[in-house]
């Protein structure tokens, strides 16, 4: 019986351990975040820039060709200057994106836009921080209409709204 107990121990700790997979460090622990338990990390950078990128799911047909995400940027930056040159770069890449508009920013050193990938309208809001040296951004990607209706989207602009009040 002891070894029954044991390995159920070992679950129910491996188990508990998984709780904190969501949450992550970069910038050799000067940026810290959480994720929903839900998103999937799909990509992983070291170095400078650092860069994580997390799948939001969608079940609805629409999850099936278009790829909801989140990413998070990290580079070393000297000032503000840098930082500028920073977004300036970001700015210039989503305007050169097919169907590029332009939509209602969410306050200084972010942006919002439409674009198209794939034949798909996407929304994109960008946001950016210059924080102890380094250049952040988040940036939040995600189907202009998703067959999973307003729920999904109200959970994935909370969950990225929840990520931007941590990088702040």
């Amino acid at each position: 019986m002891s070894f029954l107990r044991n390995t159920i121990a070992a679950g129910a700790l491996l188990l508990a351990g998984t709780t904190h997979a969501t949450d992550i460090t970069m910038a050799n622990g000067s940026v810290h975040f959480s994720t929903p338990d839900s998103w999937l990390g799909i990509m992983e950078t070291q170095g400078d820039p650092e860069l994580r990128v997390f799948q939001v799911p969608d079940t609805s047909p629409t999850g099936s060709t278009a790829l909801a995400r989140v990413t998070v940027t990290v580079k070393q930056v000297a000032d503000v200057n840098e930082f500028q040159q920073y977004i300036n770069g970001f700015t210039a890449k989503a305007k050169g994106l097919s169907g590029y508009q332009p939509g209602n920013t969410q306050g200084p050193n972010s942006t919002a836009y439409t674009a198209q990938e794939n034949g798909a309208q996407f929304s994109y809001l960008e946001r950016y921080w210059f924080k102890d040296g380094h250049a952040i951004q988040l940036r939040c990607v995600r189907p202009a209409q998703s067959q999973a209706g307003p729920a999904w989207k109200a959970a994935f602009d909370k969950g990225c709204d929840a990520i931007a009040e941590h990088l702040k």
